[in-house]
């Protein structure tokens, strides 16, 4: 349950300069906090390797402060923790949780046509399970023999080992039973090159930090059932959650990096002031 001074995050992804939509997010729940006399802690989630820049992580901190936000204690990035996520699921897979996939996306893009489609979760097609039931002593091989491969979680097997109903509760709205299963199927937890999923990174990190109130954008709504029972598989407390709607441009698109959505720096240089920019981000002073 959320303790009477909320401690909530704000942890966004360094692939881009911080824009309109994220800066909403990052206000709700900085204001959530302050306005409790609670924390507001700062994740820079950059675990994606490929696309993550310090200079983009370096840019969204002088945005933020910018803007007039504040954040307690030292920023987390995700980038010097991969260790601590690779102890975590060892233990998942000493559980007989956790099993490699071999699987490329050209390969489960045949087998789903071949099947004439598969069930769809929340991150589009489910995997049809072409690597569950490789047996053991091929999978050991395969992975000492540097075969590429993906770690997955067996879904069913994890659900088998969690008594009761995972139960949540979205502030507003009230408590449900997460059912991760028909949502994400055996849902990838690492890949060689990201040591750690979004999903098992930011479950972990909510944990470890002592996140008690979770704030983000309703596209993230279904996360809760996957992220409710990794908290539950690990021991883990359980937030409560408040997703928001997303800031939306005049013609209802939503805001984001990859659709080109305002930049706060580009704002910034066209003579914006700080407290025009947080009103055109949903928050006028």
């Amino acid at each position: 349950m959320e303790s009477a001074t909320p401690v909530t995050r704000f942890a966004p992804s360094p692939t881009g300069r911080l824009h309109l939509g994220s800066a909403h997010s990052a206000l709700f729940a900085w204001r959530l906090a302050r306005e409790a006399g609670g924390r507001f802690l700062l994740r820079i989630e950059d675990i994606d390797r490929t696309r993550c820049r310090t200079e983009y992580a370096l840019a969204i901190l002088d945005d933020l402060a910018w803007l007039g936000l504040d954040w307690d204690g030292e920023v987390r990035m995700q980038s010097a923790h991969f260790a601590e996520y690779g102890a975590v699921l060892s233990r998942l897979s000493a559980r007989g949780l956790l099993y490699p996939c071999f699987c490329t996306r050209a390969d489960i893009a045949r087998e789903i046509e071949a099947a004439g489609g598969a069930p769809h979760g929340a991150d589009g097609p489910l995997y049809p399970g072409l690597c569950r039931n490789i047996p053991e002593t091929e999978r050991q091989a395969r992975v000492a023999a540097g075969e590429p491969h993906a770690v997955r979680l067996d879904i069913a097997r994890a659900m088998a080992g969690v008594p009761g109903p995972l139960m949540c509760e979205e502030v507003g709205e009230g408590t449900f039973a997460a059912n991760p299963a028909p949502l994400f199927g055996d849902v990838v937890l690492a890949r060689k090159d990201t040591p750690a999923s979004y999903h098992f990174a930011v479950t972990h990190d909510d944990a470890l930090q002592g996140i008690t109130l979770v704030t983000r954008g309703d596209d993230l709504k279904p996360a809760v059932h996957l992220h409710r029972l990794l908290q539950a598989l690990m021991g883990w407390p359980v937030p409560r959650w408040r997703h928001h709607p997303l800031l939306r441009g005049p013609g209802g698109a939503r805001l984001a990096k990859r659709d080109g959505a305002a930049g706060i720096a580009a704002l910034r240089t066209a003579g914006r002031s700080a407290a025009e920019v947080r009103a055109m981000a949903g928050f006028p002073d």
